[in-house]
């Protein structure tokens, strides 16, 4: 019976829109916005209600460090700073281990174009199917270049099918952007060098541009030598 009732077309029953005399209150609220306007404030009242209820049950014991590291400003909890929290030992050790990672990508990325490139260069690179002919004279050799010409086929790049062409464009493109990256990968790498080696104990300076040999636009440092004991 129930398949039957569901093959009878109903009356689409609509809600009622907002009284002409009332369009000066906008929108007239329908069920549906009443169910998310309703959600909404009865989980805003559990919230409040489980956070009255840890306020009642706290132990006026408890103690935490955070209590005595931090200030209160207008009300405001302010941790104190932590600019030096880390020893010089400390940031020269994770500095390393940034370095390690960006080595690790740039080497993973040289490999990936390797990969690509070979790909690519055996695509390209089809057999050749040329024959060499030899003649006697030139009549024979005239006969030979004519047949050769009528018997001529397309070329191996006619072949190839849209999809696989489309396939190699984009490998294409992916190995220009793996090459970029490798560059930025290389500048980040460089860099994040230097700064760990200016880290480093020793007196240093930066080299003027007239005490260079070769002038480069990055920064160039010299260290006092030392006497190792």
């Amino acid at each position: 019976m129930s398949s039957l009732r569901n093959a009878i077309s109903r009356r689409a029953h609509k809600e009622r829109a907002q009284p002409s005399s009332r369009k000066k209150f906008g929108l007239l609220e329908k069920h549906k916005d009443y169910t998310v306007r309703a959600t909404v404030y009865h989980k805003k009242e559990e919230t409040l209600r489980k956070l009255k209820e840890k306020a009642a049950f706290r132990n006026p014991d408890e103690f935490y460090f955070q209590m005595i590291k931090t200030r209160t400003v207008d009300g405001v909890h302010k941790p104190e700073s932590r600019a030096n929290k880390y020893t010089q030992e400390q940031l020269i050790e994770m500095k390393t281990q940034d370095i390690g990672y960006i080595l690790q990508t740039l080497q993973r990325e040289k490999k990936k174009i390797e990969k690509l490139t070979a790909v690519l260069h055996s695509v390209d690179n089809h057999p050749s199917t040329k024959h060499i002919y030899y003649a006697e004279d030139r009549q024979e050799a005239r006969e030979l270049q004519l047949q050769s010409s009528e018997n001529r086929g397309p070329t191996p790049s006619d072949d190839i099918p849209h999809h696989i062409k489309r396939k190699v464009a984009a490998s294409y493109r992916e190995l220009e952007a793996r090459k970029s990256r490798v560059n930025e990968l290389e500048k980040i790498y460089a860099d994040m060098s230097l700064k760990k080696e200016l880290q480093k104990k020793g007196r240093k300076r930066k080299l003027h541009e007239d005490e260079l040999k070769n002038p480069t636009s990055n920064p160039v440092y010299k260290w006092r030598s030392e006497r190792k004991r």
